[in-house]
């Protein structure tokens, strides 16, 4: 028996932030990132929507890009002071991936992080509060999806968290909120959302429910994405929807190893003075990925279909796989994003020598690898490498060079 879960209540289109003024609670708590929704006017509006609601509000500001461990845990302790009904939670995938974490905290004050991470492991939710999530990016579809990435700096590594439960009540999927995104957000997130849908039609867990999600969502990326990122906004407001179309898919037919192995990456390099932000990872190790898992047939076949349809041609699925890889790095090339770590600056744009030493990777990468099989994105990938095999691809992700194996 499978599963297929959304959101009860999912809003789109301009103005559908007004959807907070239907709200029914009496306290909500907003959890929201860096500034860029004070900025714009989104943070002050959805403040006064949910007191035309009737209701108190209070904020937990400045979450960061990636949050942690410890902003999870503070977040939850200001829930537990104010007792909200509501937690509404806004902006890119970090404060809301970061919210949902404090949402199970708040619900279950005894909870370990430990225990968060355990796959499908969440108890029952919603004895306090209900959650509401708005997006701002085009990428991570967290507004719709069962899935938390939060960081453990200690250790160096983002840990998903995957449960069922921690599917918000209420999507609000407004792309007035997109329309603010820089150039560079526009191109990873949209690169995160092609992953998610690619690694969602391709995974063991893909059924007749997702399927359609996925492959309409890479139909509308591979003509949207492009003109988003070079400023058009009709092609921006689409992309909002493509990429909650993709949250769907992955919700429910899970992801792959290029998840696995950029939660795993990510922050392994923090020391040297950057990250290796999710959505450009995802976008430099989608085309290695392929040609590993294209060496398994169901893989091929279905990464031929995805082929047909961007209508890509090829006379045979090999040259179909070849032609869907040549396709994603030409998209990558036009969006500035590089093809490998060894070329990817700290300020994430190609260069020479990025800032990643490859003594330094090569020190790391047996347990990187290891820590890469073992997250819970790995087990519905097409094809489970071993440790071996997980450090050869690594490598060819570090140097770029041909997966052959």
């Amino acid at each position: 028996m499978a599963r297929f879960t959304l959101p009860r209540d999912l809003y789109h289109g301009k103005g559908s932030l007004e959807t907070l003024k239907t709200l029914e609670g009496k306290k909500a708590m907003v959890c929201v990132g860096g500034g860029s929704m004070k900025r714009f006017g989104f943070l002050d509006r959805a403040v006064s929507y949910l007191k035309e609601a009737g209701m108190e509000v209070e904020l937990f500001e400045g979450i960061e890009a990636d949050p942690s461990v410890e902003t999870v845990m503070r977040g939850a302790a200001a829930m537990e002071k104010f007792q909200p009904d509501w937690i509404v939670a806004m902006g890119g995938g970090s404060p809301i991936d970061a919210a949902k974490a404090m949402w199970i905290k708040y619900e279950y004050p005894d909870i370990t992080f430990e225990d968060m991470c355990k796959v499908f492991g969440i108890p029952k939710l919603r004895k306090k509060a209900k959650f509401c999530a708005i997006p701002s990016t085009s990428g991570t579809a967290t507004e719709v999806t069962a899935f938390s990435i939060i960081t453990d700096y200690q250790k160096g590594i983002k840990y998903p968290i995957a449960d069922f439960e921690i599917t918000p009540d209420i999507a609000i999927v407004d792309p007035d909120l997109a329309e603010t995104m820089p150039k560079k957000l526009v191109a990873h997130t949209g690169m995160d959302a092609m992953t998610h849908a690619i690694e969602a039609y391709v995974s063991t867990a893909n059924c007749d429910f997702t399927d359609p999600l996925a492959i309409h969502e890479i139909e509308m990326i591979q003509k949207d994405l492009i003109p988003s990122y070079n400023g058009d906004m009709e092609a921006r407001d689409k992309m909002h929807n493509a990429q909650c179309l993709a949250g769907q898919a992955f919700s429910n037919a899970l992801l792959g190893i290029v998840h696995s192995m950029a939660h795993k990456t990510g922050a392994a390099f923090a020391d040297y003075g950057a990250h290796i932000i999710h959505g450009a990872a995802n976008a430099m190790y989608l085309p290695k990925v392929i040609a590993y898992n294209a060496k398994d047939e169901t893989a091929k076949k279905r990464y031929g279909v995805i082929a047909d349809y961007m209508h890509l041609g090829g006379a045979n699925d090999d040259e179909k796989v070849a032609l869907l890889i040549k396709t994603l790095r030409d998209m990558n090339d036009a969006l500035n994003i590089p093809h490998c770590i060894k070329n990817y600056g700290a300020d994430s744009y190609p260069c020479e020598q990025g800032f990643v030493p490859e003594d330094v990777f090569l020190a790391r990468l047996p347990e990187i690898a290891k820590n890469a099989i073992g997250d819970a994105c790995t087990g519905s990938n097409p094809r489970i490498p071993t440790q071996e095999e997980m450090e050869k691809l690594l490598k060819c992700c570090y140097y770029d060079t041909e997966v052959d194996f």
